[in-house]
């Protein structure tokens, strides 16, 4: 009996995916734990692998295709022994119909500079709808082909399909022609309304762009950010840390340390310091979940990563109770995994609290935003040489300042300052990260 591989649900909050990359192809021999395809999820691009075994028969979501539903039937094996011919000349599953491209405001809440879909130049007027197949006769095309199609104006019924069934796929569409009587001829006075660009979110902007089609992390970014400054009253906390024993400290165990290889960053004491100060505080260590609060016995820190596809947050599992040494090592390793795409739902999915640090970037001050439902996120900015004053005497101290982001429904004022002070405490007295 044919086994249908279906669109998998790759994290908890995936509804639908990306089928960015097919590593088989049909014919080919699938094992269990065979890597079949890369699919981008609403976090990251993930590899899915193969649970069933068999002869791959078919596809049929092409790669490329988004917005494909879990649950979609994605791909046919057939089984062990079975007739892959019979299997091929069954009729193909007809895959869900693909949403239209254009994110609804109410679930994608997209940046006010994001332009939505370009209309087409008058030179090049809006095709019409693919004709449609004589009575009786149905076209079998996949998703992206027909939509393809319809971008291109091209008249599905005259293209010999190439899948199974003369299913119609994309490589089928390479190199044809719009048919003359595919063209819409646009109506008097229309002419002029196709030159005009499709309008931006916020106002048209009189000035060159291009447009780039968000990828699903960053609307699933837009929509949560969105959704954090509509639903979370925000209180911020700004102290300024002298950082001069923290980097003596770091430059003496990095010396330490080299042996093994291992370097501290600044980035991984902070890290600590936070873990620490929240041990410290454990009012911080919360979440707002409506009736109830949730005050965590472990602090488990999310750093915030630039990856290419869009800002995601690795964590450090229990950051309080493990050495600089393991959080470094952690957090490399990590690292390296957001920026190919490679995290597993297990190390993003997660945390009580939050680091972002833009000092690397020269960035002084700022306020970062709670990332729901945890309670605060503390943003951390450049160390730089300011006047210092020790004793009643000004002197010169690298000085860095930190901005603490709290979610005021759980946290009132004075627990937030009392966390900042342990954290200004801990990165000025640094033996305290070490024992």
């Amino acid at each position: 009996m044919p086994i249908e591989i279906k669109m998998p649900a790759l994290s908890p909050t995936m509804e639908e995916g990306t089928l960015a990359k097919w590593l088989v192809k049909p014919g080919d021999q699938i094992k269990s734990g065979d890597i079949m395809a890369e699919i981008e999820t609403d976090k990251a691009t993930m590899e899915f692998e193969a649970v069933d075994e068999g002869t791959l028969v078919s596809i049929t979501v092409e790669e490329g295709s988004e917005n494909v539903k879990v649950g979609t039937v994605i791909a046919v094996l057939a089984e062990e022994g079975e007739d892959v011919d019979a299997v091929a000349s069954a009729p193909a599953p007809a895959p869900s119909p693909t949403p239209s491209p254009t994110p609804s405001p109410a679930t994608d809440a997209a940046p006010a500079s994001a332009a939505s879909e370009p209309a087409p130049a008058a030179s090049a007027p809006a095709p019409a709808s693919a004709a449609p197949a004589p009575s009786g006769d149905r076209i079998v095309a996949s998703p992206l082909a027909k939509r393809i199609a319809e971008q291109k104006g091209l008249d599905l019924s005259a293209i010999k399909g190439s899948g199974p069934n003369g299913r119609i796929v994309k490589a089928d569409l390479e190199g044809a022609s719009a048919a003359p009587s595919a063209r819409a001829e646009p109506v008097e006075g229309q002419e002029a309304k196709a030159q005009q660009p499709a309008p931006q979110l916020g106002g048209d902007l009189d000035a060159p762009y291009e447009e780039q089609k968000l990828n699903n992390v960053r609307k699933v970014i837009a929509r949560r950010l969105t959704e954090a400054k509509q639903t979370v009253p925000h209180i911020y906390l700004t102290v300024d840390v002298r950082l001069d024993a923290l980097l003596k400290l770091r430059s003496q165990l990095n010396a330490s340390l080299e042996p093994d290889g291992i370097k501290l960053s600044v980035n991984d004491l902070l890290i600590k310091a936070l873990a620490r100060a929240l041990a410290r505080v454990p009012k911080c260590n919360v979440s707002f979940q409506g009736d109830v609060l949730h005050q965590y016995s472990r602090q488990d820190i999310s750093v915030a990563v630039a990856a290419p596809s869009g800002l995601i947050t690795p964590i450090i599992r229990d950051a309080g109770r493990k050495g600089l040494a393991q959080i470094s090592t952690e957090m490399k390793e990590l690292a390296g995994k957001a920026k190919e795409g490679k995290l597993q739902p297990h190390e993003y999915q997660g945390g009580t609290a939050s680091l972002s640090n833009l000092g690397m970037f020269g960035t002084k001050q700022f306020d970062a935003v709670i990332n729901p439902p945890q309670g605060m996120i503390l943003a951390v900015g450049a160390g730089e040489q300011r006047p210092w004053v020790v004793d009643g005497a000004l002197s010169v101290a690298t000085v860095m300042s930190a901005t603490g982001s709290f979610d005021h429904r759980a946290i009132d004022g004075a627990d937030g300052a009392a966390l900042m002070q342990a954290f200004q405490q801990l990165c000025e007295n640094p033996m305290g990260l070490v024992v």
